[in-house]
């Protein structure tokens, strides 16, 4: 530190600031590190943050705040390193003995016993001590405003004002004597001119000239935090108890050594605007109609926006949306992508794809690219990636430990990283839990957006690695009413914040689309509701939505359609009626069960007469059990059975084979001469095969059209005579002439009687109109909107029933609604607040990552186990390779054991949690360690509380005893 910055102060301040710590020498290597040094080491970190990882559009919009270019580098590095101000009080400084002493020697000192008997934590502190500092400095009302909250929410969770307040009024917490206010001005000036900011009150030069929207807000909340974490990495900042040596220049050696070590790094920075060659470039050929109507679209929106893209399956969505992306990403400062996914299932491959996208968009950007979900660990490309870097092998506090000094019992988070080996994947520090939203590019479930729109711990490092980047979301349509609630708040806040944002779908319910463009906009106005209702229907199919703010902030949309690539689909519609039972079972034993597996063993005796490939759609898992039964006695080796709880092995073997055998003809592959394949609403998305007939439960017609779209889906495909025209049979529920139909209680349960009801209409309507009956997927928007639209669809004898249907089924969704926003990150009628202050008022804190799934997913939880085989010396994983005596697995076992994995229905989840934990070999494994083991006996069969399990190699996991479904 250069001598003549003293010059402002008084003698004791050099031995005050000498004395103040901020980390302890248990937790900075050994030596103390001084307060002012741990200041100045985060505001190197945030300096480094800048140049090699801010996205470009967070620079512009920075020096904006600060008052032209290159002025926002400065200004972000002080928001960062003022942090922890609230140090320097008494509370916080009597928790080390040693740094007690210091202090007290230097001649602060306190009321011992008031400040004992209290906790007052240093973050709430600092807000109090900036809030004052800033008043002196005449800082407008509007700008103290927004940047305290930064300070008080460092530790994950935003503060009221009135919550700034010491316990029982307290004031020797905060250090109410002249001294002590003295040191506090005294550290954050000197701070302050350590940045470069200069004059008799270089707090005044700090103020900005503007307030940033609250998303912005959220985003540099994000940003304090994660310089707080890397510049409290014991190994790269030891302590430094010398004053002499706590200097900035000093602090950006240290901060730059750390990055490096650390491997961290930025997406694909400011990049050049695609030209009409590059979609050839990135994908081996030109882009079809549709995708060149998304590009068209985006470089025709004046400024970042929501793009709707609703198009059939097998149109090449997700290559428009990558399009789209980096043409967006380069009109618009984007620095990378997040792509969520619905189910872990389908991220995995979209995982793959991903990556081969940005193998050609730059070198070495493939390998930033972090898979998100909870069970990325079974994804053997993500596992070899990390191969020889290992995961999860170490805790975060053990390197960050000193991050929490005050933090009275914080908890131990799991880290994912450890030394050694070519790292593949994203740096070891952004794996962490709360992290991986960090990481350059991401792929992961849609939840990981959800979480971004709760009221929890931390959202704002999950705002800031979203902000920034272009969001895509695919299959939106399966996201439910009370996923929604998330989904809309979550576009609230990228719509504030100026994220481009693509939303995949195959087809939309008005309603929907209008929903998901109006909290979009809502975002950008700042406005608790948007001013735009309007919203044009398209006029075709495939087509394009596009909503942005224009210049003076009213929205702006473009509209537009065109034709897709393949030629409409005459498909016929035929009612597979179900004979009523008395019973619906959830084994494979049962009245119903019975009664509908002859209805399809006679369909398909008379439709495979010369063969052909068939796709069978159950709604539950025990119905396609039981299909799979009756037809594999019928057909024998020519059926399969695809379903949630097949275990991992099984099902990827299965799936594998399946999407080989009726997947886009291959050379080398013969297509079978009949193969049947029973599945349940895994079928539905992301599974590209080609069925020569379809039959299929019940479902929403938005889900029923989902379907459909395996129906034959590639070109060049040999049928038989009989199923030469596309066919769907739909059953699951039973006519009566009478009245409406009877529709299985199973279904009614996950959907709703009133949405069945009326696709039910429609569908005995086209079924009556014979063949070619529905055109698809021209068609596809209007049996939507016919659906889920308010005009009469069902036959009048119906109307009684349909009628109170809706009742019940609004009452449903209001409900749900309800449910969901207690959680939602903004309260009602908050969404126009100018701070975060109180954005965690009524909060959720720390989650385990199953209970973040709860939070944003409706319904029941429900658990993953890993199933071995018992037998009397030890364990062995499900392929039959043997474990130690306690299930001891050594590394090349690990994959065998995992295969074992499958879900347990929701009813088994509390006895699971009860009785199961992992083996005690697993007690000190990376990866097993946390998982929960069922041990099956030499005939694989299992007792869980009430319920008696029995895997089976060709069924899968089967489900006896407890109570009856209801």
């Amino acid at each position: 530190m250069l001598e003549d910055r003293w010059q402002w102060y008084p003698p004791e301040v050099r031995g005050w600031l000498g004395a103040l710590w901020g980390k302890s020498a248990g937790r900075a290597g050994g030596t103390a590190n001084l307060l002012l040094s741990h200041m100045l080491d985060t505001a190197a970190v945030a300096e480094v943050v800048w140049d090699r990882y801010l996205p470009p559009v967070t620079q512009w919009r920075l020096d904006a705040l600060a008052g032209g270019a290159g002025k926002g580098r400065r200004l972000f590095s002080w928001l960062c390193g003022i942090h922890d101000c609230g140090k320097a009080t008494p509370v916080f400084q009597h928790l080390d003995a040693a740094g007690e002493a210091a202090v007290r020697q230097a001649g602060l000192t306190w009321d011992k016993y008031a400040v004992k008997a209290s906790s007052w934590r240093h973050d709430k502190a600092g807000a109090r001590v900036l809030r004052a500092l800033l008043t002196e400095a005449t800082w407008s009302t509007e700008q103290i405003g927004w940047v305290w909250p930064l300070v008080a929410g460092h530790h994950g969770l935003i503060p009221t004002l009135g919550q700034l307040s010491p316990p029982k009024k307290n004031e020797n917490l905060q250090g109410s004597s002249r001294l002590w206010k003295l040191a506090q001005s005294a550290l954050v000036e000197v701070f302050t001119r350590e940045l470069g900011y200069g004059g008799e009150s270089p707090l005044a030069a700090v103020e900005p000239l503007g307030v940033p929207s609250r998303a912005m807000q959220l985003q540099l909340s994000g940003f304090v935090v994660m310089a707080d974490w890397i510049a409290s990495d014991e190994r790269h900042f030891t302590g430094v108890s010398d004053l002499a040596r706590v200097t900035m220049p000093q602090a950006r050696q240290r901060a730059a050594a750390a990055w490096s070590s650390l491997e961290l790094r930025g997406g694909w920075g400011a990049l050049a605007v695609p030209g009409p060659e590059t979609f050839r470039d990135r994908f081996g050929h030109g882009p079809r109609p549709s995708q060149e109507l998304v590009l068209d679209v985006v470089r025709r929106m004046g400024g970042p926006g929501l793009v709707i893209v609703e198009a059939p399956m097998g149109e090449g969505k997700t290559k428009a949306a990558l399009a789209g992306a980096e043409l967006m990403a380069a009109r618009h400062g984007a620095d990378g992508v997040f792509l969520g996914m619905p189910t872990q299932t389908t991220t995995d491959p979209m995982f793959t794809q991903v990556r081969s996208w940005l193998r050609e968009v730059g070198e070495g950007l493939e390998d930033q690219v972090a898979l998100l979900h909870g069970k990325r660990m079974f994804n053997k490309e993500w596992r070899g990636l990390l191969e020889g870097v290992g995961e999860w092998g170490q805790s975060a506090d053990s390197l960050y430990s000193s991050v929490g000094e005050d933090e009275f019992g914080m908890r131990t988070d799991c880290f994912d990283g450890c030394e050694g080996g070519e790292r593949r994947a994203p740096a070891e520090w952004f794996l962490g839990r709360r992290r991986g939203l960090l990481s350059p590019f991401a792929v992961g479930t849609v939840d990981q957006l959800l979480y971004t729109a709760t009221r929890t711990k931390h959202v704002m490092l999950r705002m800031a690695g979203l902000v920034g980047k272009v969001v895509i979301l695919d299959e939106v349509h399966a996201v439910d009413v009370y996923m929604s609630q998330f989904l809309l708040e979550g576009l609230w806040w990228l719509g504030q914040a100026g994220v481009p944002v693509v939303l995949l779908s195959a087809t939309l319910p008005p309603e929907q689309r209008r929903r998901l463009v109006a909290a979009y906009l809502a975002g950008t106005q700042s406005a608790e509701v948007s001013a735009m209702l309007d919203l044009p229907e398209p006029e075709g199919y495939p087509s394009v939505t596009a909503a942005w703010p224009g210049q003076d902030g009213s929205p702006e949309l473009l509209v537009e359609s065109t034709e897709p690539w393949r030629e409409d689909l005459q498909v016929r519609v035929e009612v597979l009626d179900e004979p009523p039972a008395r019973t619906e079972s959830r084994t494979p034993q049962g009245d119903a069960g019975a009664a509908a597996d002859v209805t399809v063993v006679d369909y398909l005796r008379e439709r495979l007469v010369d063969g052909g490939c068939v796709l069978v759609i159950r709604n539950t898992v025990a119905r396609a059990q039981s299909t799979f039964d009756s037809l594999h006695r019928e057909f024998g080796a020519d059926v399969r059975l695809l379903h949630g709880r097949l275990h991992a092995g099984h099902r990827a073997d299965r799936t594998q084979e399946v999407l080989k055998l009726l997947g886009p003809p291959t050379q080398g592959v013969e297509r079978p001469d009949r193969l049947i394949v029973v599945a349940t609403q895994l079928a539905e998305q992301s599974f590209d095969v080609d069925a020569d007939l379809l039959i299929t439960d019940l479902a929403p017609i938005d889900l029923l059209l989902q379907r459909i779209g395996r129906l034959h889906r590639h070109d060049g495909v040999k049928r038989p005579t009989l199923l030469s025209r596309p066919t769907v049979a739909v059953t699951g529920g039973h006519l009566d002439d009478d009245g409406p139909p009877q529709v299985l209680r199973a279904s009614e349960g996950i959907y709703g009687r009133y949405l069945l009801l009326r696709t039910a209409a429609v569908v005995e309507l086209a079924a009556k109109a014979g063949e070619g009956a529905w055109s698809i997927p021209g068609q596809v928007p209007d049996l939507v909107a016919r659906v889920y639209g308010t005009d009469p669809v069902v036959p009048a004898e119906w109307a009684e029933v349909e009628a109170r249907a809706r009742r019940d089924w609004e009452e449903r969704q209001a409900k749900r609604r309800s449910e969901a926003a207690q959680y939602v990150l903004t309260r009602a009628g908050e969404h126009g607040e100018p701070t975060l202050a109180g954005l965690h008022f009524g909060a959720h804190g720390t989650l385990a990552e199953g209970q973040f799934e709860a939070l944003v997913r409706d319904g029941d939880r429900s658990v993953e186990v890993v199933l071995v085989r018992r037998a009397e010396n030890g364990f062995s994983a499900m392929t039959g390779r043997r474990l130690g005596p306690n299930g001891e697995t050594a590394a090349e076992v690990v994959d065998d054991v995992l295969s074992g994995t499958v879900r347990l229905p929701a009813r088994l989840t509390v006895a699971a949690e009860q009785a199961l934990g992992p083996l005690p070999g697993w007690r000190d494994h990376p990866w097993l360690r946390y998982s929960m083991a069922l041990a099956l006996d030499e005939h694989g069969v299992a007792v869980l509380g009430d319920f008696r399990l029995r895997y089976d190699d060709l069924l899968g996991l089967v489900v006896s005893g407890g109570r009856p479904y209801q």
